[in-house]
């Protein structure tokens, strides 16, 4: 058989490619639980971007199949082994400063702007396209494959875990939806918070703290902080402390007072849990400067808490839990959500990323005597465990001799904090789009790929597809 020009057979298919992509790009997907029916779970978008796939499947001759109105798959051949490739049509909400509008692609100077178009709509195109050169050329494979497309992976993946209860896992698969060469390892991702309620501390009180709030979620380092406070007793001298708490720290801050009450507000900078240090906290900013003073009860606990073991110590080494291994680096903590209240008391809520070879269960048990310390108590946990294929797995060979063979570069294997739908296959790691050197748009304004990227994308992935279901 004549060696197949993958590249070229893509380059083929250049315009229906672009047409394909256009029309699920300017589908809205952004999930809508206010809108959310029994039909579309997500909401109605989310659902038309899942029909469009399917339909795409169906119009150019393959089996499709929906899965609970949240997922569904694109097959083709024939065995008992199937390999697959998962993708999603759902996108992060578009934000503000756009140059075109996020849902009408623009294509200029070889990059296509679109929310989605690099996570995960292009990608996803990129895997289906690879799938349809296999049809078309009707090359002889002995697997199925399977293009399964889920709609909830920006917010919890509950889809894939839907697919899976009724439909078997592939043999062996991958995800476009990360960047090349291949990321073999994932690491673990907890939430855990930390509660703290009727304490009964005698301290002085300097003032009382009325209520707390910073972060909306778990993955994100919150970039704005707020507390109420009354009952001090030296205002004046209390703005001083602020302002240079403020001057000396990566963190600008404003003080109000109104009545008998001072609020401050802290605003540091937003980033991805994965990393907390490359963010600065604004929430354990204004905990650690709270915590220069005496409070009252339930909020001195909260506060000392927050100030003694969790203020700028992403590594948990204050909470005696720190740990690492060379297969993928070292667990980070990122505290995204900071409440109090005098009514329900104190809360923080952490995001662990833990390493490959870790048991988040014993790490979570062994910093439980500190927490009892302080009179806090657990109230809520949830854990997803970490992703390890081997290197000298099939698989992993198969994908380096592919893209070693298309690019000409070394097809290293990369550790992530992040999480992609392969932690929640049996054998499965994410695999491109995004080539090294890019820059990462995802979840910016202004979201683009190189569409020559995602069309050698795809050439990459026909042949690995080719390869693992010969």
């Amino acid at each position: 058989m004549t060696e197949i020009n993958w590249q070229k057979e893509v380059e083929s298919r250049r315009d229906a490619f672009l047409k394909d992509l256009e029309g699920l790009l300017r589908i809205p997907s952004v999930r809508d639980d206010s809108k959310a029916t029994d039909d579309a779970p997500f909401g109605p978008d989310v659902k038309k971007a899942l029909d469009y796939m399917l339909e795409l499947g169906e119009k150019d001759g393959f089996k499709t199949k929906e899965v609970g109105n949240v997922a569904g798959h694109i097959e083709y051949g024939a065995g008992d082994e199937l390999v697959g490739v998962l993708g999603h049509v759902d996108v992060v909400p578009v934000g503000d400063g756009w140059t075109n509008g996020p849902f009408d692609p623009v294509l200029k100077d070889g990059k296509l702007y679109a929310r989605g178009v690099a996570d995960d709509k292009g990608p996803t195109i990129a895997g289906y396209y690879a799938l349809k050169i296999l049809k078309e050329l009707d090359l002889p494979i002995s697997k199925r494959i399977r293009i399964i497309v889920g709609s909830d992976e920006e917010s919890g993946m509950s889809c894939v875990e839907r697919y899976f209860e009724t439909e078997e896992q592939p043999t062996v698969a991958f995800v476009p939806d990360a960047e090349f060469p291949i990321i073999h390892a994932e690491k673990g991702i907890s939430e855990l918070d930390v509660s703290f309620k009727d304490s009964k501390s005698d301290s002085y009180q300097a003032f009382q703290l009325v209520s707390f709030e910073s972060g909306a979620r778990y993955n994100m380092v919150p970039d704005k902080a707020s507390a109420v406070l009354e009952e001090v007793k030296d205002i004046d001298l209390f703005k001083q402390e602020f302002q240079n708490f403020v001057a000396s720290h990566d963190v600008t801050g404003d003080f109000e007072v109104k009545n008998n009450s001072i609020t401050l507000s802290v605003v540091g900078k937003s980033a991805h849990a994965m990393e907390p240090n490359n963010g600065v906290n604004a929430g354990l900013h204004l905990v650690s400067f709270l915590g220069k003073f005496e409070l009252t009860g339930t909020a001195n606990d909260f506060v000392t808490f927050g100030r003694d073991y969790l203020y700028n110590d992403s590594r948990a080494v204050k909470l005696g839990i720190n740990y690492e291994d060379k297969e993928s680096g070292d667990l980070t903590m990122n505290v995204g959500i900071i409440r109090y209240s005098i009514e329900e008391g104190g809360r923080y809520g952490l995001n662990f990323r833990y390493p490959v070879t870790a048991n988040m269960d014993r790490l979570k048990t062994k910093m439980e005597t500190v927490v009892f310390e302080y009179n806090g108590r657990y109230t809520h946990y949830d854990d997803s465990k970490p992703l390890f294929v081997p290197q000298d797995h099939p698989l992993i060979q198969t994908l380096q001799e592919v893209y070693t063979n298309q690019t000409g570069e070394e097809a290293t294997l990369l550790a992530i904090g992040g999480g992609t739908y392969a932690r929640h296959l049996e054998t499965g790691v994410a695999f491109g789009a995004m080539f090294p050197g890019r820059e990462d748009t995802m979840h910016q304004k202004d979201e683009f790929s190189y569409f020559d990227d995602l069309l050698k994308a795809s050439a990459i992935y026909a042949e690995a597809l080719y390869k693992l279901a010969k």
